[in-house]
């Protein structure tokens, strides 16, 4: 059984497969509109999103990574259903219930949240590691997940399909192949983020193109989608630079998405 993955922008995506809808980090601000990112950091959107928030079809679950405006926004707040299931990380739950989304599921890392449909279907949603800064740097910023979701339809092969979220390269995420070696997809946060940091520097809290093609060799899925490396100003690790430093490195499953395009799940 085939689905379909839709790029909305930045890591808002809409995973459909086996009878389940699935929106991931949901950010509909439009572009000239600024997220606040914490610790007086703002950032500018500097791209359109694909949909409108009532443009969606009917979502059976969002997806949540972490609570950044980047990733779920004024926008999101005020219009999804505040009905809809969010599984995302304890903090961030804690905070979207007090704005109303009471059914906000909260995992630990390595956590599962499953849903089943009438027709015996299924998706379980695991929490994997993730880390959004380096050391003490790590405690400022809010926590972050991955996620593994695993579409099981009622005829047909599972989907097995990875969400990197906000994180860096670090030593837990040696635990996501070990626990899961035969992943179909993987969806990359990158970008390169970049927050103020001493003497002028910044301070890297997500991959770059160095780093997403150490993660893309660490973990292997047969296919790679990009995400998350355009939308925002506080992003320095362009696209090109990672789809270069994959092709250097003779890593061919790359599959890129503009934002509004449709591919198959898994994509060919």
């Amino acid at each position: 059984m085939t689905g379909q993955l839709t790029f909305i922008g930045n890591a808002t995506t809409l995973l459909q497969h086996s009878g389940f809808t699935v929106l991931t980090d949901p950010n509909f601000l439009h572009k000239g509109e600024r997220a606040y990112l914490g610790k007086a950091i703002v950032s500018r959107r500097l791209t359109e999103p694909a949909l409108r928030i009532d443009e969606l079809p009917p979502v059976d679950v969002v997806v949540l990574s972490h609570l950044h405006a980047d990733h779920f926004d004024r926008r999101a707040r005020d219009g999804l259903d505040k009905s809809l299931p969010i599984v995302t990380t304890r903090a961030a739950a804690r905070k979207l219930r007090t704005w109303g989304f009471e059914n906000a599921v909260a995992l630990d890392t390595w956590q599962t949240h499953s849903l089943t449909r009438d027709d015996g279907a299924s998706l379980a949603i695991t929490a994997a590691p993730g880390t959004h800064a380096p050391g003490p740097l790590a405690a400022l910023l809010p926590p972050v997940m991955g996620s593994v979701l695993t579409f099981t339809p009622t005829v047909g092969d599972p989907l097995r399909l990875y969400i990197t979220g906000d994180t860096l390269v670090h030593d837990d995420l040696r635990e996501v192949p070990r626990r899961h070696p035969d992943l179909d997809v993987g969806l990359w946060h990158l970008g390169g983020t970049r927050i103020p940091g001493v003497l002028g520097l910044g301070v890297m809290v997500t991959m770059d193109a160095g780093q997403g093609a150490d993660l893309y060799e660490l973990v292997r899925p047969r296919r790679l989608v990009p995400v998350h490396h355009s939308d925002y100003g506080v992003f320095t690790s362009p696209l090109s630079d990672f789809l270069a430093e994959c092709d250097r490195r003779g890593l061919d499953g790359v599959r890129p998405v503009a934002p509004g395009q449709v591919i198959p799940l898994p994509p060919p």
